[in-house]
């Protein structure tokens, strides 16, 4: 049945107060987000009753409401009930709030700085980390077209790979830089220092001679490679955009353009490469150690942590809290070039709550119930959302949520017992599959990655289907199908 996106509009704005109540609105990938006079009126319970609405919470004083991938629709429609809009924003980017500094507040504030800036260079590590996929495929080790001295597989697997993991400190100085306010050019500048042909030869020279230090501005700076890596970079650029503010503050307009930039470098290099950087190193390697360990050959711990993550992601997703993990997986691939528990069991979890939706359509009779349902698996499965299942179906059936549980535990369990890994941080509906593919045995560790996928989608629609509504959810949806007959 058609979604009456008007019809959405004209509920939630009378259940907010009207187009007079609301000052301003925005609208994300899924969420309508409205600024209201007064916050007392909306009735959450209430407004969750409406026909094409999915959840409804306040965050960073919006009114968020949940509807799906059709909301630009819907807030086009309400634009023409006289709201005033301000267009669309990216997803769970709130309009910033003074907020008083609290161990939480600075917490959340540095989890947003980390998370948001490697969210930005995540289309570079896709294309970098897919060319290495297609070499994989492509080679000895699959369908066998390339050899590996040939120079179409070193183009794939070598240059094109390289072009976006080595130079990760250049692209992530332009990621931090925008999310901090500082200048994307001294930030991809910065990176630049990081990476040099001559320090990186300084180093290997240092290395060598087994010597620990090599010399900046007379100081003793560890002799640390920093390409391909994360952390030395974000740890680096908060510094440099409060050295260039201050600098922008003191020098006069007319010099800014030339001393600006060069003073914020002369000041930063022996920040960086004397304190900051071999710091973010170190913590990087922790890491890279931690996570290896962890999922190294299918040991306990790395089968019950894989399979705790397939199970509890999407709850993770509801919070926000994944983008610390996405963050740490970032950094492992960055470091290692694979990762085989975080990135594995999101993989999973994923496909276990496409199978919610599926199970849900599935056994629910009523049209609307099930036209919607289909519409979360489909949304899901193609589009790569998972929200839509999570509020529309999860939170409408609790007992559902079981299924989405049960599923991605079982499907990460094939995958962490078998010992797969992800080596590309890939798209985020079906397509992820791509992921497995890498290493040196891609054929079996796509094949694994496959099973377990389709395991966690299946299971979870059977158990859904099975177990994931009350007598009283089946009674209600019988009789409003023998309704709408």
């Amino acid at each position: 049945m058609a979604v009456d996106n008007k019809q959405i509009a004209q509920d939630v704005l009378a259940a907010v107060g009207g187009a007079a109540n609301v000052t301003s609105a925005t609208h994300c990938m899924t969420r309508l987000r409205l600024n209201l006079k007064d916050q007392s009126v909306p009735n959450d319970d209430e407004v969750k009753k409406i026909k094409g609405v999915l959840g409804a919470q306040w965050s960073g004083g919006q009114y968020q409401i949940i509807i799906g991938q059709n909301v630009p629709k819907v807030y086009a429609e309400a634009l023409k009930l006289g709201i005033p809009g301000e267009g669309a924003i990216d997803e769970n980017l709130d309009p910033g709030m003074k907020q008083p500094l609290t161990p939480k507040t600075i917490g959340m504030a540095i989890l947003n700085y980390v998370s948001k800036s490697m969210v930005q260079i995540i289309p570079i590590m896709m294309a970098a980390a897919f060319c290495r996929t297609v070499a994989m495929v492509c080679g000895p080790n699959m369908l066998n077209i390339w050899a590996t001295d040939s120079d179409l597989y070193n183009l794939f697997n070598t240059w094109l790979f390289n072009a976006g993991f080595y130079f990760l400190p250049i692209s992530l100085g332009w990621a931090c830089a925008r999310q901090l306010g500082a200048s994307p050019q001294l930030g991809m500048l910065m990176g630049g220092v990081l990476i040099m042909p001559e320090f990186v030869s300084a180093v290997a020279a240092a290395t060598e001679a087994g010597v620990d230090t090599i010399s900046i501005y007379g100081l003793p700076a560890a002799a640390n490679n920093y390409s391909s890596t994360v952390l030395p970079i974000v740890l680096c650029m908060p510094v440099l955009w409060q050295i260039e503010k201050f600098l922008k503050r003191v020098i006069p307009d007319m010099l800014a353009t030339v001393f600006v930039p060069f003073l914020t470098l002369l000041i930063m290099v022996p920040i960086a490469l004397v304190v900051l950087a071999p710091i973010g190193g170190f913590l990087g390697d922790l890491v890279g150690a931690a996570m290896f360990n962890m999922g190294a050959s299918g040991g306990i711990m790395g089968i019950l942590a894989t399979i705790i993550i397939a199970a509890c992601w999407e709850f993770l997703v509801m919070t926000g809290m994944h983008q610390l993990l996405i963050t740490l997986c970032i950094a492992q691939l960055a470091n290692v070039g694979f990762d085989s528990v975080v990135c594995v069991g999101g993989n999973i979890a994923s496909w276990a709550a496409w199978g919610m939706g599926l199970g849900a359509f599935l056994r629910l009779k009523e049209k609307d119930a099930r036209s919607m349902n289909l519409g979360f698996f489909i949304s899901g499965i193609i589009g790569g959302v998972t929200e839509p299942v999570l509020y529309g179906c999860g939170f409408k059936y609790p007992r559902a949520f079981a299924g989405m549980v049960i599923g991605g535990a079982i499907g990460g369990a094939i995958c962490a017992v078998l010992g797969v890994s992800i080596y590309t941080l890939g798209a985020s509906n079906f397509l992820n599959l791509i992921g497995f593919v890498g290493g040196d045995n891609s054929g079996m560790s796509l094949t694994v990655g496959i099973i377990g996928s389709v395991v966690a989608l299946l299971s979870s629609a059977a158990i859904t289907y099975f177990f994931g509504f009350k007598k009283e959810d089946l009674e209600e949806d019988r009789r409003l199908a023998a309704e709408n007959k």
